[in-house]
């Protein structure tokens, strides 16, 4: 089972599980209204929704970027988290961390 993890868009968030064994695949997607502290609780409807246990998740994609700051800093940190807490490899690499990649500034 794969977690996908999208936040690098300033207004979208997208959370996807999908399991090729199976042809499992659902995804939730909300507007960044209140930024991206909606993206736990995401997490947490989608796996619950589907009965999808934090254990059965074997690895996380996540967009590292280029993207908006904050969103992007945090769908990485959060990949990178569970990444290191499930011993699961990120972005295809176990025990390394992915890096974010941000959009370039306004002011460079």
């Amino acid at each position: 089972m794969k977690l996908i993890i999208d936040s690098t868009d300033s207004k979208n968030i997208t959370v996807k599980i999908e399991d090729k064994k199976s042809g499992t695949s659902d995804s939730l997607f909300e507007e960044q209204k209140t930024g991206s502290q909606v993206l736990l609780p995401m997490i947490d409807t989608l796996l619950k929704k589907n009965k999808i246990t934090l254990a059965q998740i074997k690895e996380i994609e996540v967009n590292s970027g280029p993207g908006s700051f904050t969103g992007t800093r945090v769908g990485v940190s959060i990949a990178n988290a569970l990444g290191f807490a499930l011993n699961i490899p990120v972005n295809g690499k176990k025990g390394k961390i992915v890096v974010p990649v941000y959009e370039k500034s306004k002011f460079d």
